[in-house]
């Protein structure tokens, strides 16, 4: 799929409107929005989403329309799972409610600007080496095994990265919050306020999400159009759905293992179809694997829905019951 230059512009353009406009109609205002505020956003990113998605499928046609679809769906979800570190994160630096909007909203757009690198990288990395996929496949399946065999609880406590270390080894700081400031004087001296701290840990957190998420995003589709689109879709609305969810997430306890085993499909399918393009000496000889037939992209996104509906519904039946 060829997109013109003028169409990624238009797209970046729109995307940063809706940027600005959350802010000046959320985050402007420090305050703690309720769940009818929360509820009624989610809904329209998400339907902005569709809305875009069903444009793409009229414009490039059912292929395109579908991988963005599948790949909306699985970025969405992600973005849910990633909410569970956030809520560590804001808990163990005891940021106050109504601050929080500011904190995401500065996430999303550290998200935004990684994942547009990462897949201009992985773009460049798949055109020139084929091989890439198996790297990709294999990192997903290590990633689904990772989240398989970890929990998810508010109460679990929060490490401090290298980046978070750093800068409150070395950089003055005080520990009190002063409205949503990222920075004070204080006897003359320039010092950073725990918002500033916990806008970094958010971006430095943001790293480790967007090397899961572009992997599995181009085991479904590797038109870079569509990759991006469909992870900056998936984070908009993001900090309406944090505070949606809210106690709702520690209900979700099988999320984190329909994840895994979404991740580990889309791990395996990379490595299928590296293997049908396979040119590496030491795996038949560097001739095309074709024995084991592609998956299309329809079984994947029924598979990822199927997987996410049954562990959702799963997981209210099981908090239910206590």
């Amino acid at each position: 799929m060829d997109v013109p230059v003028w169409v990624w512009a238009a797209t970046i353009a729109g995307i940063a409107a809706l940027l600005i406009f959350d802010f000046f109609a959320h985050v402007r205002t420090p305050h703690e929005p309720s769940m009818k505020e929360a509820g009624g956003w989610s809904i329209f990113y998400v339907v902005i989403a569709l809305i875009f998605g069903a444009g793409l499928w009229f414009v490039w046609g059912h292929d395109h329309g579908v991988e963005y679809l599948a790949g909306y769906v699985t970025e969405k979800s992600l973005s849910v799972d990633n909410l569970f570190v956030f809520v560590i994160i804001m808990a163990a630096f005891d940021v106050p409610k109504a601050y929080q909007q500011k904190v995401l909203l500065v996430g999303v757009i550290i998200a935004l600007i990684l994942r547009a690198i990462f897949i201009a990288l992985g773009a460049a990395a798949i055109e020139h080496f084929s091989w890439v996929f198996y790297i990709f496949g294999l990192f997903l399946l290590y990633t689904a095994y990772t989240l398989a065999t970890s929990s998810h609880e508010e109460s679990e406590e929060y490490e401090p990265n290298i980046l978070v270390r750093l800068a409150q080894k070395y950089l003055p700081a005080t520990d009190e919050y002063n409205e949503s400031k990222l920075t004070i004087v204080r006897n003359g001296q320039r010092m950073m306020t725990p918002m500033l701290i916990v806008m970094i840990a958010i971006g430095a957190t943001d790293i480790l999400f967007a090397l899961d998420s572009i992997p599995a995003i181009y085991g479904l589709t590797k038109e870079p159009y569509i990759v991006f689109t469909a992870n900056a879709f998936a984070l908009l609305g993001l900090i309406q759905l944090y505070f949606l969810l809210g106690g709702l997430l520690n209900r979700l306890v099988y999320l984190s293992l329909g994840l895994a085993v979404i991740l580990g499909f889309i791990g395996i399918k990379l490595i299928i179809e590296a293997l049908h393009g396979n040119e590496l000496p030491f795996i038949n000889g560097g001739q095309h694997v074709s024995a084991i037939p592609e998956i299309p992209i329809w079984l994947s996104l029924s598979i990822i829905v199927g997987v996410l509906v049954i562990t959702t519904v799963a997981s209210l039946i099981r908090s239910a019951r206590g």
